[in-house]
């Protein structure tokens, strides 16, 4: 099954719509536009630093939000990797170049933030 992982912090980052102001907020509009999309796919929302105080972990819907207890893009190799192990095919959700590479050696397709918001209500 395809599962996306999305990389909140360079999602949220990808629009000047103040997000700095409010990292919390601004990956708790992320996550329930996640959760109010009727996507094709299961979601793994990635989150880091101060946007951890934002949604939840746990599941709601298809949306599954980790909370990265370091690195996020350490926490979205490891998703991709267990995913990987399983059988699914993730897709990760980021412009950042680094994790992009690091996520495609390890089999991973990759699209960008406004693939995805294109997508969300």
């Amino acid at each position: 099954m395809e599962v996306l992982v999305v990389d909140a912090a360079n999602v949220v980052g990808s629009r000047p719509d103040g997000w700095w102001r409010d990292r919390a907020g601004a990956a708790s509009r992320l996550h329930a536009r996640l959760v109010a999309a009727a996507l094709d796919a299961d979601v793994v929302l990635v989150v880091e630093g101060a946007a951890r105080r934002g949604p939840g972990e746990g599941s709601e819907g298809r949306v599954t939000t980790v909370h990265a207890a370091g690195s996020g893009d350490d926490a979205i190799v490891d998703v991709v990797r267990t995913l990987s192990a399983e059988g699914d095919r993730p897709v990760v959700v980021t412009a950042d170049r680094g994790l992009r590479e690091r996520v495609a050696a390890s089999g991973a397709g990759v699209q960008g933030p406004s693939w995805l918001l294109d997508r969300l209500p």
